[in-house]
């Protein structure tokens, strides 16, 4: 975003919409929110599963897991 508005101007331009105005942009912001968030599971998923073909994806039991988390520290 170029433009960069204040949070507070944001707010403020909120605040002048009509209520059904402002039940609509919660309502776009929300599934907005939900399309950006189904990306991002996207995304992870597809980098675990290059790591699983190329084989650099750790596996193994918690016990195995915690010891590795412990020997990082």
């Amino acid at each position: 975003m170029s433009n960069s508005v204040s949070f507070q101007t944001v707010i403020e331009y909120v605040e002048a919409l009509s209520i059904e105005e402002q039940d609509l942009l919660l309502e776009l912001i929300f599934k907005r929110r939900i399309e950006q968030r189904r990306k991002e599971i996207a995304t992870n998923a597809a980098q675990t599963q290059k790591a699983i073909r190329t084989g650099t994806a750790k596996h193994g039991t918690l016990k195995d897991l915690r010891a590795d988390l412990l020997s990082e520290g």
